[in-house]
């Protein structure tokens, strides 16, 4: 029988990818866009036979219900602040429960926020707040957990300094940083989606590595000596993303600011954030793509 499953946020980088992953398996997938004419959106259709967009704005229950109607599984991609990551998904959450869908897969894909400190990080804890929304509802739920994207490294993280022959690090050089590529945790997803009985945690990582086992790999990578530099502890790094957060003109209103940025780190570089679970054979054996592998291909070596 062939699942049908609603993705929120398709016309995004991650929820695109999710797309192409959920369409190699036997699935009738839905785009939910809010615009009626939405070319991103009728491109991935194009471009994927079998895919389905669907129109329906969060604010309005009745159609957004109509949305979802018929699905089994509602995966969530949507990227944002609050009104994103709280409004706009608990609008999707309470129509998929009237829908009577039977799973929901919220917009977490991150490392583990769960056990965060208040006020370190501010995408974590809208996050953390809408879990427990989730915990609430009717409705069988998994969050993806996979670190960072592994992507970032290459451009908008910046702890590898490829100019100065530099990779930073915070507190300490031997923290176990956990990196997912985005098509892998698209493929994770997927998967997911298409597991009848998922926990309602599933941790993955692509790669686990440490600053120091980042600089040994871009030193052999590179042919030329890559060193570490200490740039304080985690701590002090959490208190300059306060004032970075304070002195922002966009406020709380950009998704990815430099201090949120800051933020991430904190989360990483203090050991909170840390995956304990993971579980990369949870769906049989994959190829995961590792940090090495990123860096390489950057490089072009």
């Amino acid at each position: 029988m062939t699942t049908t499953v609603v993705v929120a946020g398709a016309t995004g980088d991650l929820g695109g990818r999710i797309v192409r992953a959920l369409r190699e398996h036997d699935t009738h997938v839905r785009l939910l866009t809010r615009s009626r004419s939405s070319p991103s959106a009728e491109r991935l259709a194009a471009t994927y036979p079998g895919v389905e967009v669907v129109t329906a704005d969060y604010t309005d229950h009745a159609s957004l219900t109509t949305a979802l109607d018929g699905a089994e599984v509602v995966v969530s991609a949507v990227s944002g602040t609050r009104p994103v990551i709280g409004d706009a998904q608990r609008a999707l959450l309470a129509a998929a429960v009237e829908a009577g869908v039977q799973r929901f897969i919220p917009s977490d894909y991150a490392a583990d926020y769960r056990s965060i400190t208040p006020g370190t990080n501010r995408n974590f804890e809208l996050r953390r707040e809408f879990a427990a929304d989730v915990d609430a509802a009717p409705i069988r739920a998994t969050s993806v957990l996979n670190g960072a994207f592994t992507d970032m490294l290459t451009g908008q993280a910046p702890l590898i300094l490829f100019d100065r022959q530099r990779v930073l690090y915070w507190s300490s050089a031997d923290q176990v940083l956990d990196f997912t590529t985005k098509d892998d945790v698209a493929r994770t997803t997927a998967l997911v989606a298409l597991d009848p009985a998922p926990p309602r945690v599933v941790e993955v990582a692509g790669d686990r590595v440490t600053a120091r086992s980042i600089a040994d790999a871009m030193s052999r990578l590179t042919g030329t000596p890559f060193r570490l530099q200490w740039a304080g502890t985690a701590g002090t790094l959490s208190a300059m993303a306060r004032v970075g957060r304070r002195l922002s003109r966009a406020g709380d209103d950009e998704p990815f600011p430099a201090w949120q940025g800051m933020q991430y780190f904190v989360s990483m570089f203090s050991g909170e954030a840390e995956l304990r679970h993971v579980d990369n054979a949870r769906y049989g054996v994959q190829h995961w793509t590792t940090v090495r592998d990123v860096l390489a291909a950057h490089l072009g070596t």
